[in-house]
């Protein structure tokens, strides 16, 4: 019943920008956190950035200064402005979030999760 549909992600060149949607239903999440994170192949997904209920946000140190995460609790939504994107960036990006406040800077510290969407970043 409950589901994250993001939409957003393509192929791009390095240096370019994309801006990452995140739609929740069948559950309101304004009063916990949501969150991007990355899973590129072979690798372990990690955080990208996430915000509280409060507007507070937290991101990974690689995205620092390039990424944006914001949020329309009214929309049950989540958004990631991603600007000077890197070969590095390329993953499949997910979105997540919870229904109560909480730590929101792991993979398990959240509720439910996107189906994911992929984001190709050409050299």
């Amino acid at each position: 019943q409950v589901q994250l549909v993001e939409s957003g992600g393509e192929s791009v060149q390095a240096g370019g920008s994309l801006r990452l949607s995140c739609v929740g239903s069948g559950r309101t999440f304004s009063n916990g956190g949501m969150g991007w994170f990355r899973q590129a192949p072979g690798k372990q997904r990690e955080l990208v950035a996430a915000m509280s209920s409060g507007g507070s946000a937290h991101y990974a140190d690689s995205v620092k200064g390039r990424f944006t995460i914001s949020r329309d609790k009214a929309k049950n939504s989540v958004y990631l402005q991603m600007n000077n994107l890197s070969p590095e960036d390329t993953a499949v990006y997910y979105c997540a979030a919870k229904e109560r406040p909480g730590l929101i800077f792991r993979v398990i510290d959240y509720d439910y999760w996107g189906q994911g969407t992929q984001v190709i970043v050409s050299s």
